[in-house]
């Protein structure tokens, strides 16, 4: 007979390539080229690409969007803030996902969740117009209940837990994570994660037996540079499958 975590289904990889636009975009021209670096982690095993515009294009461009999601075969996954630009390019664009995100022009990544509590009426009007252009919608937060619960009432289809507190080395977090895959998945919202994993810590977090997906992007494309993004991409999602139990 299987055990609990033999039967647990296997969590999907979300790549995020932005930091190929970045290098990119640091020296002008069109090299390294992220959809290209989309393609080789697709061949690596990723189940999806995730790509942030930002308001500031300090990335990902919108020409590079087009081309993801006309060019890919596997989901793409937009990050983006709740801005009327980015609901309006999005509903245009129409990727199989958004993941609404907080964003500050100063901020070097993106350094915490939504506050969706404080702003559940505005956010619910949002998600509503992304569903109507048939777009799965998902909200980055912290592992707060009450983020959890108000993210439930926005009409969300999908929370991704912000795990940076935990790649920090913060004391109690992956209890704090863990009781937080609960309370998402007991409130009928899939649940997601992300920032901050690498080699070292995605096992604890994968074997949650409510992830239902991982979005990396920082890591690997740093790896990718002594190892080539496939190969690290493959190394991740290896790691991923053995945390749960495949």
């Amino acid at each position: 007979m299987k055990s609990v975590k033999e039967l647990l289904p296997p969590v999907r990889l979300g790549v995020n390539i932005d930091h190929v636009a970045t290098i990119r975009n640091a020296r002008g021209g069109t090299h390294p080229d992220p959809v290209r670096a989309a393609f080789a982690a697709v061949r690596g095993g990723a189940d999806g690409i995730t790509a942030h515009l930002r308001e500031d294009r300090r990335h990902i461009r919108d020409r590079d969007l087009q081309r993801l999601r006309h060019e890919l075969k596997v989901p793409l996954n937009m990050e983006m803030a709740a801005t009327s630009e980015m609901v309006a390019l999005a509903c245009d664009l129409r990727p199989h996902a958004c993941c609404l995100v907080p964003e500050r022009r100063a901020e070097i990544t993106t350094e915490g969740g939504l506050d969706v509590v404080g702003q559940q009426a505005a956010l619910g009007e949002v998600v509503a117009r992304l569903k109507r252009a048939g777009i799965r919608v998902s909200l980055f937060i912290d592992p707060e209940p009450g983020q959890i619960e108000a993210a439930a009432l926005t009409g969300a289809q999908v929370v991704e837990l912000h795990t940076g507190a935990w790649a920090a080395g913060r004391d109690g977090e992956l209890e704090r994570l863990q009781q937080g895959a609960r309370l998402a998945a007991d409130v009928g919202l899939e649940v997601h994660a992300g920032h901050g994993l690498t080699f070292g810590n995605v096992a604890p977090i994968a074997a949650f037996p409510q992830i239902a997906e991982l979005n990396i992007g920082h890591f690997l494309i740093g790896e990718a540079i002594f190892d080539g993004l496939e190969g690290v991409v493959a190394h991740m999602k290896s790691l991923i499958m053995a945390a749960r139990g495949e």
